[in-house]
């Protein structure tokens, strides 16, 4: 009905307002041109390529590309489906083009792709859930509102975010360069010291110490938490292992719920991280005890993991440490007893699955003050 119709005595509804309207059909509202444009401003441009068109571009066949993109952790794309932008095709170009002129093997190309892909994958998860959390925290919204709402925020933050992602990438490889290249070799010869030649884990390529630390009640406390405190115990746990294992010049491989396991390039290093991390826990207001392990031996590193009898050994003795103490076993043990900075109280023999009969020691602070946090 028009408005000319309406009687004079019925007064009119008040109009709508403007962001109450349903946007015509074909037109789209303001949420979705944001969310538009802030995927053309990710993806480099307008999605206008096929996946046919895309591997014809990088001269490869469509099995190929595939593998690359499944690498990376891409889902299933249809034919007909307009899911790639130009930036898509230089990407593929650049990766082909190290197997073409011989820098990588395409088995290489594959495995370095699938690095990027799941450890990308990972730190998108984190920023954005890093986000939504602050955002509900500070600004009284509820969970759903604020996912919607990174979506205006994230556009101011992303070149300060990539900036910081290439600086990091850029440190993190020297790092590892030193670690896995440069040093390799002493750190192998600095585990001679005890050994036969015939230990399971001789044939291994780097020298490590490895350890895990692992709250303490930690299944019986998630249990009686809601979702938002458990979240923020589990974020003080990983802050403050991820802390201190920086701090002690380790690095940290991965935590898996109420565990941390993490690498040192020398005994004392790893005995330094063990203690320091044993005593925050037992410190803490909030977080409950740890029991802790490390162990000094060889290991092999794949797909950012790592793997061997020693890592396999050092998940045992963390699971007969008791609550706030460190278990060593008797090799790492003999490693460190000329170091004053640790004291070492042999415990009784233990039968080890896998492993016979082990001579756990536990490690406790000697002199000197230990890894100094800021």
């Amino acid at each position: 009905m028009s408005a000319e119709n309406v009687p004079p005595e019925q007064p009119q509804a008040e109009p709508a307002e403007p962001d109450a309207i349903a946007p015509p059909t074909g037109t789209m509202s303001a949420e979705r041109i944001a969310l538009k444009a802030l995927e053309q401003r990710l993806l480099g441009g307008e999605r206008k390529l096929r996946r046919r068109e895309v591997a014809a571009g990088a001269g490869l066949s469509l099995l190929s590309a595939r593998k690359l993109w499944r690498a990376l952790g891409f889902p299933n794309i249809g034919d007909e489906d307009v899911a790639f932008t130009e930036r898509d095709q230089a990407a593929l170009n650049t990766i082909v083009d190290l197997v073409r002129a011989g820098k990588l093997t395409e088995e290489a190309a594959i495995s370095v792709t699938r690095a990027i892909g799941q450890m990308t994958d990972r730190m998108v998860v984190w920023q954005v859930e890093a986000l939504v959390e602050d955002m509900v925290d500070q600004q009284g919204v509820s969970d759903p509102v604020a996912r919607k709402n990174m979506v205006s925020q994230l556009p101011s933050l992303v070149d300060a975010l990539e900036e910081m992602l290439v600086y990091s990438w850029r440190r993190q490889l020297n790092a590892g360069v030193q670690r896995l290249a440069v040093r390799a070799e002493a750190g192998l010869a600095s585990s001679e010291e005890g050994r036969e030649g015939d230990e399971d884990d001789a044939p291994l390529p780097l020298a490590r110490a490895v350890g895990f630390a692992d709250l303490v009640s930690y299944t019986s406390l998630s249990r009686r938490m809601n979702e938002k405190t458990l979240a923020q115990l589990v974020q003080r746990f990983e802050n403050k292992c991820a802390e201190i294992i920086s701090v002690g010049g380790g690095r940290l491989v991965k935590t898996v719920g109420d565990e941390v396991l993490y690498i040192a390039e020398t005994p004392a290093a790893g005995a330094e991280i063990s203690l320091a991390l044993c005593q925050a826990f037992t410190d803490d207001e909030i977080l409950p005890q740890a029991r802790v392990a490390m162990v000094w031996g060889r290991i092999l590193s794949r797909l950012g993991d790592i793997y061997g009898p020693t890592v396999n050994l050092a998940a045992r003795l963390t699971a007969l440490a008791d609550p706030g103490t460190v278990l060593v076993d008797s090799m790492t043990a003999a490693a460190l007893e000329q170091d004053d900075r640790f004291v070492l109280q042999p415990r009784p023999a233990e039968d080890v699955r896998g492993f016979g009969e082990i001579h756990p020691v536990q490690l406790q602070r000697g002199s000197g003050r230990g890894l100094v946090l800021d």
